[in-house]
This record gives C-alpha cells, structure tokens and sequence, in this order.
C-alpha cells in the first residue's frame, strides 16, 4: 500500500475523507452524512457529537478500505459555527450552525455603527448573523445562564480537536472567521471581547494552519485504527483549503465553489476590504489572506428548483439529468425573465436575511423551461454580482477556478462561464478543500513531496460563449436594480406565511 496523507473536510452536511499518495495519486474517498436541525424560525443546530460521529468512521472507513493507516490527518472544516461547552469539552447546547440566523437583528444594529465597521476592518468577517460574534452576543442577552457556564465556546473543528487532544486549539483561518479575531495582528480582537463580555480564556488558543500533534488519545486510536503517534495538522477553514486545493492562488484568479451554498474567493497577500459589500478576509495561513463573499443559494435552490417544477422530492441523478437537459432547450436569458434567487435571504454582497425569490418580467409565452432556465441562471447572476464586487476592490481577474458537485454538469458550467464573460477551469470536481488540507500537511511534514502533490498535470477549461455574454451583459444591471427596488417590499412581507 502506498503512503498516504488524509485530508478530512468537516461540512454542514458531511464530513468527507480524501486519501491521496505522497506522489498526488488519489487513493479513495468516504463521506458520512448528518442533520441539520431547525426548531424554531430562524434556528440552524446540529448535534457536535454525530459530526465526531461521523470523523471517526470516516477515519476508520478509509482506513479500513485502503488497508492501511494515513501517514498524516489534516483537517478542512466549515466556518462561523459555535458551541458552548464545559471544561470537559462536553457541549452544553446544539451547535449553532454558519446558517443560524437567530442573532440578525443584533447583527444589523451593530453593522450601523462605527464599531461595527472597525470590527470589520481590524477581524475581517462580516457584521452578520452567521458570525460567532453576533450568536455569542444572542447568547449571552437571551440563554445567560448557559453563557456564564460555559468554560469556553468553540467550533466544531475545536470540538473534534479536543476529542483527539484533550486541549482546547484553533487555527488561524477558523479563528479569523470568528469575527473577535484580528487578522494582522493574529491575536484575540480586545474591542471584540469587551462587546461580548468574555475574555480571552472562554476563546482557545490561536495556532498556525500547518501547527500539529501526534499524540491522539489511546480510544481514539483504538476506533479508528491509526496510529496513535499519527501527526494531525490542524488546517485551515474549508474555504481557504479550497483556494489552496483549487490552485487559486495568482493575483488575477478566482476560486469559486458551489455545494449547498456558494462562494468566489481570491489569494491575496493583503485583506481586500469593501464594508458595503463586506469582503470577507479569513487567513489561509501567516502570510496569506482568502478574500471573498459567500452567497446561501447555490445547489439548494437547485434542489428547490427541482422540487417544485418537476414534482421531485426524493431526487436522483436521473433527475438533475433531466433538468439541465431541460435547462439546455432554452436560449440564454430565458427571454428576458429574470430570478432573484434569494430564496433563503442572501449573505454576499447584499447581507440581507429578509430577501426573498422573486421572478420578473413573467409573459405569457413562458414556460416550464424557462422558469427552469432562468432559476439556474438567477444563481450564476448572484454569483457574477459577488465576483464583479470582489473584482472591484482587488483587480482583473481572467480566469476562475470552480469546483464543487456542479461541475459534472455542462449546461450548468456553461451558464456560469457566459454569465461572467470568464474561462472556467476545471481542476477536479468535489474535493478541494480536503485537498487544501493535504496541501498544508505536505508543506510542513513532506516538503520534497509537496510539488508533486501540488502539480498540476491537465486542466479542463470552458469559455464563454460571447453571443450569450452579450445577452446577459444586458441583463445583469437589471438584475442588480431590481433587488434594490424590490427590498422595502421584500421587508414588508417577510413573515408572511
């Protein structure tokens, strides 16, 4: 059996398992799902201890499947989550998810003030609910009796540290998502903490993306049969793995990802700051920044699409077939209707929760297909709108690397690519931020494996069609306006049922 590093990405939905040789070969992969839970309007909980449920078997899947143990772990794992814990590491409530928005109106008052663009500058995360520093400030004003018992609060990535460990450790990159961090001087945020009213010693302590430790607690061990003395490399946010697993990191390429939700990050050697549209700027590493926007309505109002037009609820690829090969019928632009696609409010670049779908310029002669066609061409739009800010405060940008479960589709990357007037490069489909964090292990533990693992030996490029670039071209300021128009109403609904 070959050597192998494993990178494991800790998702929303997943955690996923990507085994690669110290010469770049892929080994195999091994995901373990799990819910997202809602109570309450607003609410977005997960249990911490199915998340370690499922690191483990995928620990344990893969390494029983490749018969052999990983020479190093590195992990990737999602942002802005938070759970309270006690000094045992024992979660006192739900974790609180990137998605809970139970703290958007602390989030809007703070964003109003000159505090609030200060935080932003000096921690780099924007002053929204999907924050660590907005849900601690829920916390502590709505559930105190469980804020002041709290021995720390942590991430989900911290959460499963402390299982390996036994010690309470964040990486730089997870650390600068939390919004109490400041990102040049790499140290708790003083103006952060004296908002929340905690202090340093609730937060763990901040390490370096490529910091490990090779001393795994022996049950640990024993379930998921690594070697105890095994290395861990702590990582990076899932997002900046993606950039570094995606090859983004030239000052004139962009990284954009599509799973449930999207993003569009640069590689920079400096934050890019933008308060209006709040650029975020999350650490890859000591030196080096991942600059971007993320939006909520990527492959989940694909899903909705779905659902809803074509009568599916338990969806296959038979299904997503059926819908691009539908999408395919139609000419670009749909015929002049438009899909705002915030069906789950919208973080980037409009930070507004109450925004909601909306189709215009309805006529009579459109269809089924249409409606189809202008739904996935909505989100490319919300995704071009983010990529165009993001241009605009760091620079041209000529090619975009994309990544994610959507690039198996061609209509979808076609749409993309004429939408954005840019060449898409497909590096690989799925696995970037888990290779991000392979990445990172090499750096530090394999440095003469680290170019072949990092080369780049094909890439497969779509360019845009420029007769439909023209006709989107038309349509994207439109767009643009018409949430502005539509935003004092979109407020005045929200709510209704």
């Amino acid at each position: 059996m070959q050597a192998y590093i494993l990178g494991i990405d800790i998702g929303t939905g997943s955690t996923k398992a990507v085994a690669v040789s110290l010469t770049g070969e892929p080994l195999g992969t091994i995901s373990n799902h799990y819910p997202i839970n809602s109570p309450e309007p607003g609410y977005s909980e997960q249990d911490p201890l199915l998340i370690w449920d499922a690191f483990v078997k995928c620990l344990a899947g893969i390494t029983a499947k490749l018969g052999a143990a990983p020479q190093a772990v590195s992990l990737s794992s999602a942002m802005h989550s938070i759970i309270p814990v006690d000094e045992h590491g024992e979660a006192l409530l739900p974790m609180m998810t990137w998605a809970d928005a139970r703290s958007e109106n602390i989030a809007q008052a703070l964003r109003a003030t000159e505090k609030g663009e200060r935080l932003y500058h000096n921690c780099g995360t924007a002053i929204h609910a999907m924050s660590p520093l907005n849900k601690l400030l829920w916390l502590r004003d709505n559930q105190s009796n469980i804020f002041e018992a709290a021995h720390k609060f942590i991430s989900i990535k911290e959460f499963i540290w402390f299982k390996l460990f036994g010690v309470f450790e964040v990486d730089y990159s997870i650390a600068s998502a939390a919004g109490m961090f400041n990102i040049v001087t790499k140290e708790w945020n003083d103006e952060a903490l004296t908002l929340t009213g905690i202090t340093a010693s609730k937060l763990s302590t901040p390490v370096n993306t490529t910091y490990y430790r090779n001393s795994i607690r022996s049950e640990v061990a024993v379930l998921t049969g690594i070697n105890a003395v095994t290395p861990f490399v702590i990582g990076a946010s899932d997002g900046a793995c993606a950039n570094l697993g995606s090859h983004t990191t030239g000052p004139d390429v962009a990284a954009l990802t599509i799973g449930t939700s999207g993003a569009v990050r640069i590689t920079s050697p400096k934050p890019v700051y933008n308060y209006e549209a709040m650029v975020f700027n999350y650490l890859l590493d000591e030196q080096t920044y991942v600059c971007g926007g993320a939006v909520n309505n990527g492959g989940i109002a694909v899903n909705w699409l779905l659902k809803n037009f074509l009568q599916k609820d338990n969806l296959t690829a038979a299904d997503y077939d059926a819908l691009f090969n539908e999408i395919a019928t139609m000419p670009a632009g749909s015929n002049g209707l438009i899909f705002l696609p915030y069906l789950y409010g919208e973080r980037a670049p409009l930070w507004d929760t109450k925004a909601c779908g909306t189709f215009f310029n309805i006529k009579p002669a459109h269809t089924r297909s249409h409606f189809l066609r202008a739904g996935l061409e909505g989100i490319c739009f919300a995704l071009n709108d983010v990529l165009k800010t993001l241009e605009d405060a760091s620079g041209g940008i000529t090619q975009v690397n994309i990544s994610g479960g959507f690039t198996s589709s061609a209509v979808w990357t076609q749409v993309l690519a004429d939408i954005t007037g840019k060449r898409l490069a497909v590096l690989q489909s799925e696995d970037s931020s888990a290779l991000g964090a392979i990445y990172l292990a090499a750096r530090v533990l394999y440095p003469e494996s680290y170019g072949k693992l990092t080369r780049v030996e094909q890439q497969d490029f779509i360019e845009p069609s420029a007769k439909n670039h023209e006709v989107y071209s038309r349509m994207f300021p439109v767009f643009k306006k018409l949430y502005g128009d539509l935003k004092v109403s979109m407020h005045l609904v929200d709510g209704w049922e």
